[in-house]
C-alpha cells in the first residue's frame, strides 16, 4: 500500500494550494480518507476527512470554510483544496486511509495507512 502526497510548497498568506494524494495497493472506494497536519513540536491533528462514498465530511474548526476535501475513487486520488491560507497553516500535511468505512475518523489511530507528507509553508 502506498499513499503519495504532493502539492505542498511556499505560498504567501491569503494564497491557495491544492494537495493531492494518489493511493495504490488498496481499493480506495472502501476506505475513509483523511488529511492531517503536523507543525514542528506539535502533535499530528486532523484537518479534514471524507467518507468512502464522498458524502460525509469532517473539518477541523481552524480550517472550516477555507479548506475542501474531495476524492476521485476512479482515479484513486484524494484532494485538499486550501484557500485563504494563514501563517498558522504551516505544517507537514499527511494523507491517510482508514478501513472503518462507517465513520469519518478524527484520530490518528482511526487510520491504518499513511503517506510520507508534503510540506506547506505559508510566509510572506
Amino acid at each position: 500500500v502506498q499513499l503519495q502526497a504532493s502539492g505542498g510548497g511556499l505560498v504567501e498568506p491569503g494564497g491557495s494550494l491544492r494537495l493531492s494524494c494518489v493511493v495504490s495497493g488498496l481499493d480506495l472506494s472502501s476506505y475513509t480518507m483523511g488529511w492531517f497536519r503536523q507543525a514542528p513540536g506539535e502533535e499530528r491533528n486532523i484537518v479534514a476527512g471524507i467518507s468512502y462514498h464522498g458524502t460525509t465530511f469532517f473539518y477541523s474548526k481552524s480550517v472550516k470554510g477555507r479548506f475542501t476535501i474531495s476524492r476521485s475513487n476512479a482515479d484513486n486520488t484524494v484532494f485538499l483544496e486550501m484557500n485563504s491560507l494563514k501563517v498558522e497553516d504551516t505544517a507537514v500535511y499527511y494523507c491517510a486511509a482508514g478501513s472503518d468505512r462507517w465513520k469519518v475518523g478524527r484520530e490518528v489511530s482511526d487510520y491504518e495507512h499513511w503517506g510520507q507528507g508534503t510540506l506547506v509553508t505559508v510566509s510572506s
